[in-house]
C-alpha cells in the first residue's frame, strides 16, 4: 500500500508543477490548496529537496519550486523516494537478499508480474501528465 507520504509527495509535486516555474511558491499556499498540514509537507519536502527535485528559498518571496521539467519526473521516482520500494513483496525489493525458498515458491511468478506492471504503470506517468 502506498502511504500518505507517497501520495502527498505526488500532490505536492503536481501542485508546484502548475505554478509559475520562475516563482518560488510559499509552502502555506500549497498546504491550503491541497488541504495538507504544513508541518507534514515540511517532512516530505526535506526528502524532495535532498534528492534535488525541489529547491527552496527562505525569506520574503521564498518558497519552493521544481528543479526539473515535470515531463522528466516520473511518478515512480517520487514513490520510490518516499516509500523506499513499490515492490509488492519484500523479496522483490531492490537490494533484497535472494530468498532461500524462491526456487520452490509457487507465487513468485505472480508477484514478479505484478511488480513489473506496477513499475511500468507508474514509470510511464510523469508529474506533467497529472497537471
Amino acid at each position: 500500500m502506498i502511504s500518505t507520504k507517497g501520495r502527498y509527495a505526488i500532490r505536492l509535486m503536481v501542485d508546484l508543477a502548475r505554478q509559475d516555474k520562475d516563482r518560488f511558491t510559499p509552502l502555506c499556499e500549497v498546504a491550503d490548496r491541497q488541504c495538507i498540514s504544513k508541518l507534514y509537507l515540511e517532512i516530505i519536502l526535506k526528502k524532495l529537496v535532498a534528492a534535488k527535485y525541489l529547491v527552496g528559498k527562505s525569506g520574503k518571496c521564498g518558497g519552493y519550486k521544481l528543479t526539473k521539467d515535470p515531463k522528466k519526473i516520473t511518478v515512480l521516482e517520487i514513490l520510490e523516494l518516499m516509500e523506499g520500494t513499490v515492490a509488492p513483496v519484500a523479496c522483490l525489493a531492490k537490494g533484497a537478499k535472494t530468498c532461500a525458498f524462491r526456487k520452490k515458491c509457487s507465487t513468485i511468478a505472480m508477484w514478479t508480474e505484478y511488480d513489473k506492471l506496477t513499475k511500468e504503470f507508474f514509470g510511464k506517468r510523469t508529474i506533467a501528465d497529472l497537471t
